[in-house]
């Protein structure tokens, strides 16, 4: 099954050569210029209307390569030696062959970079994008200076007024309670155990209350072992970690524990 080729479906004489060199699957390099140029006639031949806008370049490339391939068929001229009495001129022979193949190359990679930019252009026409709006009212506000517009003068002035309003201020004094010591502790708790009686109970903790301080906690708990080296007073628990029972052991009447001395 042969296939016709419209001429508009190639971009120039190049790239009609390029076809036909891909359809043949030989290197650039390799070419036959006798065939190429067969190739390239009969493909003109085949198309029934050819428009001179459009074809004029191949057609220019067709009596190119006619030219190059009788060129080929010539017997190449001797080579003649120059006297010095003639014009020293030596006209340089050009290989038509060489230069359309340093074409052929050339215009394959320009092709080559055309095609990859319009796969880029494919791809990109697949992205859609979104005109930027206006996003002023999301952007945080300028923070105010408090203290634009004012002067020296009106820093002083509020800095004064400030100094007047701390000075008129109430003082605060603050009120130390008195330690209380060992010793009045003892005197505290000779008073609440005398009245049970001998052999009355109390529970420490009701020598405690929540307005006793760290340190009168403390005095407390050294009065009662004060009392117990003075076996005034006995202490025990009915098991680990239950309330401290303190049981009176002294007298009723004032047996000289109110005066009673101790070294700390």
């Amino acid at each position: 099954m042969s296939v016709t080729y419209k001429l508009e479906l190639f971009e120039g004489p190049l790239d009609l050569l390029l076809h036909l060199i891909d359809q043949a699957e030989i290197a650039i390099q390799d070419i036959s210029i006798s065939e190429i140029t067969d190739q390239y006639m009969n493909y003109l031949h085949s198309m029934k209307e050819l428009e001179l806008d459009i074809t004029s370049e191949f057609l220019v490339m067709a009596a190119t390569l006619l030219a190059m391939k009788s060129q080929q068929l010539l017997p190449k001229p001797p080579v003649m030696e120059w006297d010095d009495d003639m014009m020293d001129y030596e006209e340089e022979e050009l290989d038509p062959r060489a230069e359309l193949i340093r074409k052929l190359v050339e215009y394959r990679k320009y092709k080559g970079i055309a095609e990859h930019l319009r796969e880029k252009e494919s791809e990109r026409s697949l992205l859609f994008t979104k005109e930027p709006e206006d996003l002023t009212p999301f952007m945080p506000s300028k923070p105010s200076n408090p203290v634009e517009g004012l002067h020296v003068s009106d820093l002083i002035e509020a800095f004064q007024k400030a100094l007047r309003k701390a000075s008129r201020r109430t003082m605060v004094a603050t009120i130390h309670r008195d330690e209380i010591s060992v010793k009045d502790r003892i005197r505290d708790i000779v008073t609440v155990l005398r009245p049970v009686g001998r052999g009355g109970k109390l529970l420490f903790s009701k020598l405690l209350s929540e307005q006793l301080s760290r340190h009168e906690v403390v005095v407390t708990f050294l009065a009662v072992l004060e009392l117990m080296k003075l076996k005034q007073i006995r202490c025990f628990q009915d098991r680990v970690f239950d309330e401290i029972v303190i049981q009176w052991q002294g007298d009723v009447e004032d047996d000289g524990l109110s005066d009673v001395e101790v070294d700390y």
